[in-house]
């Protein structure tokens, strides 16, 4: 049976309050010093996202991006209603990838250069390696991207959760551990107001990917992933061209 941990003082000495701005992987590795301390093991329950942010001093957004880290690296799972619980051990020492970008259109250009060579053979491997599992799951995330962006006209969240999918399809974990990283910037950049219709030209061609993964054609998967690159790279230029 899972237990609560305790939130005594001794055992959130890692979690003190932080007059600085932390980074995601400052939040990861005070979170990973309180694991240790408190010697959580599997199956433990992490505190509530509400008390790291006022632990921390943080938004809730840096506690969701810094945990989304864990979660692609499969350290933690987190349960609708129940909270987030650990599935790996977590070791003093352990480090987390960081990565300072900017979010500016130059910055998001640079990183576009590195994410593209990742994207493309992240699909590549998908259509390679994916399990029935594997691709149910993508096909359920490329119709709830359908359905959000019908409704809304956008789904930023969505669609990282669609190419979450492809990246764990590709039984390559480091892909999602390096792609979340440059993350939050893209997520920052596609969500300003001024940018809501940002990349919708290539909503058509993540079905198409999809498609090229079930149909185990890598070579198509690559094609494609660069084509919706092509579309946000070109989006990105335009936006700093004014």
């Amino acid at each position: 049976m899972t237990r609560l941990v305790s939130t005594a003082t001794d055992n959130h000495q890692a979690l003190q309050s932080s007059k600085s701005r932390l980074s995601d992987v400052q939040v990861l590795d005070a979170i990973s010093q309180y694991v240790c301390d408190a010697k959580l093991k599997i199956g433990d329950k992490l505190p509530p996202e509400r008390e790291l942010v006022e632990r921390l001093q943080v938004s809730r957004n840096t506690i969701r991006e810094a945990l989304k880290r864990w979660e692609a690296l499969a350290i933690i799972k987190r349960r609708k209603g129940s909270g987030t619980f650990l599935t790996a051990d977590i070791q003093p020492g352990d480090s987390f990838l960081s990565l300072n970008i900017k979010n500016d259109p130059e910055n998001i250009l640079h990183t576009l250069e590195i994410r593209r060579t990742l994207e493309t053979q992240a699909g590549a491997l998908a259509a390679l390696r994916a399990t029935p599992e594997d691709l149910s799951e993508i096909e359920k995330r490329i119709d709830e991207v359908e359905r959000v962006h019908g409704l809304f006209g956008g789904a930023g969240d969505q669609d990282w959760e669609f190419h979450c999918a492809i990246y764990r399809a590709s039984h390559n974990p480091i892909f999602e551990q390096i792609i979340a990283g440059m993350h939050s910037a893209f997520h920052a950049f596609f969500e300003a107001p001024a940018q809501q219709n940002f990349a919708d030209g290539s909503l058509s061609l993540h079905r198409d990917l999809f498609n090229a993964i079930k149909a185990r054609d890598p070579d198509l998967a690559r094609s494609i992933t660069h084509k919706i690159l092509d579309i946000t790279e070109t989006d990105v230029r335009r936006i700093a061209n004014g």
